[in-house]
């Protein structure tokens, strides 16, 4: 296969660059009903898409078109990882020890933690990264309880299977490993906050779409919630993975969720690592690859 490489994110500007491409390869670009028609007139046919999520993608429109469309799988060792990596800063205040030394006020008034031994975990999707999560967090010896419209066996030997209502309602800590479905949306909004635990901490690696940000940041300032690591946020396109020093930021859950010294917030990071980056591109070529021969592609969509 020819590879024609492009620093720039696809765009109306440059769509014409992919012509007389088969297929075409893109990361988190939106990639909406005029950018699938222009791409179809440039003879592309297939896109794929270097992540697992694919809700940036008009999949409708890209089905209207005739245009197929593509995800790819990767490690979930890295986002496993660092979604272990926020609950640990989260329970031990991390944030705000970083602040307080910043300052160079090492007193430790308001900096004791938690041990995650004495804490119940709710995991909210049991997917390859949910059950990596699970692997992980059964080492420290911590009650899991799981949730996921399918039901996985391996899951069962360390954590239990519970509806979504019992894990917010019992869940100390609640990590979220869901994909962003129109069921999906605000899984966490004011009616579920409502019911979890005070002092609940929520962790997000997955989407941000997830998650009602306005009603969380109202339920952190009432101290409803705990605390919060946010790795995704709602609205993020179009301001993670570029330089806005010295912007009035255009998300105000972002920019007011960011403010707290209880919310840990990174810019959709969990999943950027050597070996992931390794699987993502790669899996994408193998993807154009097996739709431009024909043959059976693990990651086509549509």
């Amino acid at each position: 296969m020819e590879l024609s490489l492009h620093k720039e994110p696809l765009s109306l500007e440059n769509a014409e660059e992919a012509k007389g491409s088969l297929c075409a390869s893109v990361l988190v670009s939106p990639v909406k009903r005029d950018l699938i028609e222009k791409l179809y007139g440039c003879g592309v046919r297939y896109l794929s898409t270097r992540s697992i999520g694919y809700d940036h993608i008009d999949l409708k429109a890209a089905k209207e078109c005739g245009m197929h469309a593509g995800n790819v799988s990767y490690t979930p060792d890295s986002v496993a990882d660092y979604a272990v990596m926020l609950i640990l800063m989260a329970v031990r205040k991390v944030k705000s020890i970083f602040l307080k030394s910043a300052a160079q006020d090492f007193s430790l008034s308001g900096l004791q933690g938690s041990i995650l031994r004495n804490k119940t975990v709710g995991v909210a999707g049991t997917g390859r990264i949910g059950r990596a999560v699970i692997r992980r967090l059964a080492a420290f010896g911590c009650r899991i309880l799981a949730y996921d419209l399918y039901e996985n066996d391996e899951v069962r030997k360390q954590a239990r299977y519970v509806p979504s209502a019992q894990l917010l309602s019992e869940s100390d800590i609640l990590t979220l490993h869901m994909p962003a479905t129109k069921e999906n949306f605000h899984f966490i909004g004011r009616d579920a906050l409502s019911r979890m635990k005070n002092g609940v901490i929520l962790v997000n690696t997955a989407r941000g779409t997830l998650i009602d940000s306005l009603a969380l940041a109202e339920a952190l300032e009432s101290g409803k919630v705990g605390g919060a690591a946010l790795d995704v946020m709602e609205n993020e396109t179009g301001i993670y993975y570029h330089n806005h020093e010295g912007e009035a930021l255009s998300n105000r859950g972002l920019a007011l969720l960011r403010s707290y010294p209880n919310v840990i917030v990174t810019p959709h990071t969990a999943f950027y690592t050597d070996q992931s980056v390794s699987d993502m591109v790669e899996n994408s070529i193998r993807s154009c690859v097996l739709y431009s021969e024909g043959k059976k592609n693990p990651w086509q969509i549509v």
